[in-house]
Order: structure tokens, then C-alpha cells, then sequence
């Protein structure tokens, strides 16, 4: 993947000073100019069997990541892209050893290294869906098991490149997340905020902005019985969820993470397809009966075997198996391809895809290089050397004053805002929030299909009112959000002006 401009500004930043740095700050340097010119790094958390892995899973497109608890489960795994699929069980002292994947395409249950060794394990995968895009999963914050919980928050906190505990190898992998998922089912508790809250207060600058958290309200599917349709009930769950978390996570998207990894990674099969046909063409009544419990759709006598039920259970269980019925129901003839593509979308995983593009990875050039800026922040502040202290400083100075580097101070005092640090009028706050979200003039100026001539003068009108804000009847924090506003606004009226509109959001 191709840095972004601010990316490739700060890139060039570490390679001018690089050199001109002695000993733990070089290296320290050159670590942060490689991370930019990596994939963004997105950190799945959640409690234990709350179906993180199951989604990782449908994240990757392939069923790689284990979803039974076991010695895999508990240790954070990353996933990346490679041009060849090789699991790396990397210890805490640098070394590597190496595994393949299990017969199923699965990571080994069983590692072969003492877990107390283990620092992570390294995953790369020839999936297309990890090319723009690494993946790590991690143990459960919440877990009864406490050395579990610390590892997971060892990996999520850890400032790298920094952090003397971790040897350079581990430095490297584990220097944080970029963004977070985190995954939830059927309630928030005080925990889940809780761990959220940290992620917030301890992780990189970006990165613990609630514009760049996104919590997934998992397992949908279980809020109605027997198979019946959960969708109807769910919106204003997650609604309430959304009200709930608004200070940590930027949207709610409810899902079904074992119908979204079965149709991504391509495990329904003809033969499942065809034993989903024969259920269909049995009697009303007898479908009624058979869907109305898990005990029943197993043992019921059937046309269907036992063990090809069992198998669509795993798939697909009782909400899956229902959909599809009433498809086949419905259209006889339908195509296989065409019921996955369906099932697709009754996962809600579409939603997600679709928020993950618009709420990370347009915005990974600034997340990236605003992670950057802040590493280096904080290796100018423990440099040995006074020289390269201020040499570094300097160097961030120059980055900082350059126009393009205001999408950094728009994303910075969104956060103050988003997190309720600094108050602002709803409609204000939601004005602010989409000109550091969006980059389509259209969409932060609410005049979507209008000509350039609109659009400039709605974003000047908009500077003006922050302007007069900032000046009259503004507290000294809220003024000083409202002149990041006011010069973001300015800047967009030029960019339409100019021609450069953008559509990405």
C-alpha cells in the first residue's frame, strides 16, 4: 500500500534526521519510517467468546484463526499480508519458530513453545483482504484469567518503539494499534467502557480517538429464538449501545459473525446448498417444528442426515438455516452463489466493510502519520542527546506548520470533542466531526449534488460562523477548537475552489 502525502511527509522527516541520530534514537527512527510504510494496524478486543476470532476470520476472508478457547486464544496473533502462508511463533527473546498451518488451513492448537515465551504469534496469508489492511487479534480483556487480560492490554497500550520491556523484534510487531474494534454481545457493561476508556487515555494520539474505535455488536442472531428474524429488534439496541458508548467508539454495527465468516470464507458448500433444498420442500408445518429449537432441528427424524444438519448448525445455526429456507422457499431455483451472496447480507457484515472503509482506511494517512508524529514526540523526549532531542523537534515543527498537516489538528480536536472534553452545541459538534471524518465537500456541507459555486460560499459561510464563535461567547478550550474549525472550513472552500472535491468519506 502506497503512504498517503502526510505518510510520505513524515517518512521523508525520518529519512533526513535518521542519520544525523546516535545510538537508541536512530534505530527508534528507522522503525517508525518502516511502520508507515505498512498496512493499517487494526486491534480486535472484546471479552472472551464474544466471537472476536470468528470475525477476524471473516475480516481475512479464510478460516485461519481458531474460535474454540485453547493455547492459541489466548495469545495475540497478527495477520498480515504475505506470498506465502506461514505461521511464526515469535518468543520473547527475538526468535522465531516456525509452523504450518494445521490440515484444516487452521493456526496449530498447540504451539510447541512454552506459553510464558511467547510474545505473539506472526501470521502472514496470501488473502487479498490483508493487503491494505493487517489484522490482530487478542485475548480477552475481560477474562477470568488475569495474565490473559494483561497481555491482550500489554499489546494494546504498549507505546513501542519505545518500550524498554520488549526486545526490537517484539518492538516492531507489537507497537500498538492503530484503530480498535471492539466486540460486544447483547449489553454493554461497565467493564467494556472501562477497557475502551483505557484505550483511549494510554494508546498513541490518533489512534485512541473514538473516530478511530468502532464497536461490533456481535451475535445478533441470539436476541430471537428459534430462528427468527432478529433485525426488527436490533436497531434500537443498537441505538442504545451507540448512546452508550458515544464517548469511546464512533458507531455501533450490528452483526452475525458466523454467517459473515461462512459465506467470506466460502464454507458453504453445494452439498450444504443442496441439504438446505430438501429442507425447504418439506412441509410447512414439518419446517415449523424442525427450526423450533436447536434439540429439535438435530434429533427430529428427517430426509436429511443427522450429521449434514449438524454441519449446517456450525455453519450457519438456527437464524442461517432459517434465512435460507425461506429463500429456497420463496425461489426454488435459486443459485447457490445467489443464496450466499444473500446470506451475506443478512450477516449485516456489509455494513461493516462499508464503515471500516469510511471510518479507518480513507483516514489511514492521517492515522498513520499523526501515530508517527506522536512516536517521535516521544523519542525526542527520552533522546539521550540534547542534539537529537532538538534536532527531532525541529524536524516536527517544519511537518506540523505545512497546510496539509491541519487534517491532523481537525482529527485532534474532534477527539477533545467526540470524548466530551471540550462541549460544543450538537449541531456544531456534528459539523466538526464530519469535516475531520470526510474528505467529499458535499457530505460535511450537507449540499450533496450541488454545484461548486454553492458549496464555496456554504464553506466560507461556515469559517465565518466558527470565526464568531471563537471570538464571542466561547470558553478559552471551546475557542480554541472553533479556529481549528474556522481555518479547516477556510482550507475546504480553496479545495472546492480549486477543483480537488474528493468523494471519499
Amino acid at each position: 500500500m502506497a503512504p498517503g502525502p502526510l505518510s510520505s511527509r513524515v517518512a521523508d522527516l525520518c529519512a533526513e534526521v535518521g542519520n544525523r541520530l546516535g545510538g537508541a534514537a536512530q534505530a527508534q527512527v528507522i522503525d517508525v519510517r518502516r511502520r508507515l510504510g505498512e498496512p493499517l494496524r487494526v486491534a480486535i478486543a472484546g471479552r472472551l467468546k464474544s466471537g472476536k476470532s470468528t470475525l477476524v476470520n471473516a475480516l481475512i476472508g479464510r478460516r485461519v484463526a481458531p474460535t474454540e478457547v485453547g493455547e492459541c486464544t489466548r495469545i495475540v496473533t497478527q495477520f498480515r499480508y504475505g506470498t506465502s502462508d506461514r505461521v511464526d511463533v515469535v518468543k520473547r527473546n527475538g526468535a522465531r519458530v516456525s509452523l504450518p498451518l494445521d490440515e484444516a488451513g487452521m493456526i496449530p492448537q498447540r504451539l510447541g513453545v512454552a506459553r510464558h515465551e511467547v510474545a505473539y504469534v506472526d501470521v502472514t496469508l496470501t488473502s487479498d483482504h490483508l493487503r491494505d489492511l493487517t489484522v490482530v487479534d487478542t485475548p480477552g480483556l475481560s477474562s477470568a484469567n488475569t495474565s490473559v487480560s494483561d497481555q491482550a492490554r500489554r499489546f494494546l497500550f504498549s507505546e513501542a518503539p519505545i518500550d524498554d520491556d520488549l526486545d526490537s523484534d517484539s518492538a516492531g510487531a507489537l507497537s500498538g494499534a492503530e484503530a480498535i474494534i471492539y466486540v460486544f454481545t447483547q449489553s454493554v457493561r461497565e467493564d467494556d467502557v472501562q477497557a475502551l476508556e483505557a484505550f483511549r487515555s494510554i494508546s498513541a494520539r490518533l489512534s485512541s480517538n473514538p473516530i478511530n474505535s468502532l464497536g461490533l455488536f456481535n451475535k445478533v442472531d441470539k436476541l430471537a429464538g428459534g430462528g427468527q428474524d432478529p433485525w426488527p429488534i436490533v436497531a434500537p439496541l443498537a441505538n442504545d449501545q451507540s448512546k452508550v458508548l458515544r464517548r469511546v467508539v464512533s458507531d455501533v454495527v450490528p452483526v452475525v459473525g458466523l454467517l459473515a465468516e461462512t459465506t467470506e470464507a466460502g464454507r458453504l458448500t453445494a452439498a450444504d446448498c443442496e441439504a438446505l433444498r430438501q429442507l425447504a420442500a418439506l412441509p410447512q408445518g414439518e419446517r415449523t417444528v424442525l427450526l423450533a429449537s436447536v434439540d429439535l432441528f438435530t434429533s427430529r427424524e428427517c430426509p436429511v442426515t443427522r450429521e449434514s444438519r449438524e454441519r449446517l448448525l456450525r455453519l450457519l445455526d438456527l437464524y442461517g438455516i432459517s434465512f435460507a429456507i425461506a429463500q429456497l422457499v420463496g425461489k426454488p431455483t435459486l443459485a447457490t452463489g445467489e443464496l450466499v451472496r444473500m446470506l451475506f447480507q443478512a450477516s449485516g457484515f456489509p455494513r461493516l466493510r462499508q464503515t471500516l472503509d469510511h471510518a479507518f482506511r480513507w483516514r489511514t494517512d492521517a492515522i498513520k502519520a499523526g501515530w508517527a508524529l506522536s512516536s517521535l514526540e516521544k523519542i525526542a523526549s527520552h533522546a539521550e542527546r540534547p542534539h537529537d532531542r532538538e534536532l527531532l523537534r525541529d524536524a516536527i515543527e517544519r511537518v506540523l506548520q505545512q497546510p496539509e498537516s491541519h487534517r491532523l489538528r481537525l482529527l485532534e480536536v474532534a477527539q477533545l470533542v467526540t470524548t466530551g472534553a471540550v462541549d460544543l452545541p450538537d449541531q456544531m459538534e456534528g459539523e466538526l466531526t464530519r469535516l475531520a471524518l470526510s474528505n467529499d465537500p458535499g457530505w460535511i456541507l450537507n449540499l450533496a449534488g450541488s454545484d461548486r459555486d454553492q458549496m464555496v460560499r456554504a464553506a466560507l459561510d461556515a469559517a465565518t460562523r466558527w470565526r464568531a464563535y471563537a471570538v464571542a461567547g466561547a470558553s478559552p478550550s471551546q475557542s480554541r477548537v472553533a479556529l481549528v474549525a474556522h481555518r479547516g472550513f477556510y482550507l475546504l472552500s480553496q479545495r472546492i475552489r480549486g477543483g480537488g472535491q474528493g468523494n471519499a468519506r
